[in-house]
This record gives structure tokens, C-alpha cells and sequence, in this order.
């Protein structure tokens, strides 16, 4: 399987939406997706991606990002996900994307990568830390919903 990773673009939004709900199955929460290919569009100043092409044209991963500015540290790269689907597990495209990623982060002067994983998805713990990925388990998620 002959695997591209580019730059994903506003056509690819619909195959990265399908994806994005696959992630929050897989995750359990696919009650929390709201985002939809309309509101990528108007939000495309901000959306970020990076995508893994199979010789079909089949987008089959996608790692979703954004610079970000922590105070202690300064300039980073947020990742916002990575997933790839299933039946391309195994294969290194989420190698590919990460190091894309990163690549990215250094080119753009970024002093460090930074995402969250879930406590219980053990595979892509070890998949981050054979990455080399320091791994905090210390620090809580929190978010506030805002109402529109």
C-alpha cells in the first residue's frame, strides 16, 4: 500500500468529518461530536490537518492540529488528534503523521508537540512512548461548554 501524507484541504473535509466520527466511536463518545463539514468550512482559517492518502485516494488518518502559546514554555503545536482507521493499523501511517507533526512543529519554530491521550487506550500510549513522548499523568482535562 503506497501511503502519501499532505496538507489536508477543504475537499477533504467531508472523508476527515466521516474519520473524526470513527475516532469518537472508537472512543466511546461519539455522542460528542458536533463539529460538521459546514462549520470546518467557515472555521478554515483555524483548522489544521494533516492527512495519509492510500493509492485509492482514500484518506485513511488524519492528524488535526493548531499552534498554540503556553506560558511557561511558549510556542507549540497542539494535536488535536490522530486516528487512523482500523483496516490500516499497523502499517506506520501513524508514524508517518506524527513525524509530519513534528517535523512541522520544528520547521515553524514550535518549542514543543503537546496532545492529550485517553488513561485507557493503552496501545497509543505505548504507540507515543515508543515515539518518544514523555507521558503526564498528573494533569486533568477540563473545558467549559459554551452555549451559542
Amino acid at each position: 500500500m503506497n501511503i502519501t501524507i499532505r496538507k489536508g484541504v477543504e475537499t477533504d473535509y467531508p472523508a476527515i468529518i466521516d474519520l473524526i466520527h470513527q475516532f469518537a466511536v472508537y472512543q466511546k463518545t461519539p455522542e460528542r461530536v458536533t463539529n460538521s463539514v459546514e462549520q470546518m468550512k467557515a472555521d478554515n482559517n483555524l483548522f489544521q490537518c494533516f492527512v495519509a492518502v492510500d493509492d485509492k485516494n482514500r484518506i485513511i488518518g488524519y492528524a488535526a492540529w493548531f499552534f498554540a502559546y503556553f506560558s511557561w514554555t511558549g510556542k507549540a503545536l497542539y494535536l488535536d488528534d490522530l486516528y487512523v482507521v482500523e483496516s490500516a493499523r499497523g502499517k506506520a501511517i501513524g508514524t508517518r503523521l506524527l513525524q509530519t507533526v513534528i517535523d512541522h512543529a520544528r520547521a515553524t519554530n514550535c518549542v514543543k508537540v503537546r496532545w492529550q491521550v485517553s488513561n485507557w487506550n493503552k496501545p497509543a500510549i505505548a504507540f507515543y512512548r515508543k515515539m518518544g513522548a514523555l507521558i503526564d499523568d498528573v494533569e486533568m482535562n477540563c473545558h467549559f461548554e459554551l452555549q451559542h
